[in-house]
């Protein structure tokens, strides 16, 4: 239960900083996560194809 105050408390405060950053520092901050997302997404999917964690 603390860890989901814990993370709607972090939410909020990341939704707050970006309500009142510029709309163009947003959207690159976005694509950068989206990104790291993405290259997570795939590594993991590569080592579960060779069975390996890391």
């Amino acid at each position: 239960m603390l860890f989901l105050v814990a993370a709607l408390l972090l939410f909020g405060v990341t939704l707050g900083a970006v309500a009142h950053a510029p709309l163009g520092l947003s959207a690159v901050a976005a694509v950068v996560i989206g990104a790291w997302l993405a290259v997570f997404a795939l590594r993991e999917r590569h080592a579960r194809r060779r069975g390996t964690s890391h």
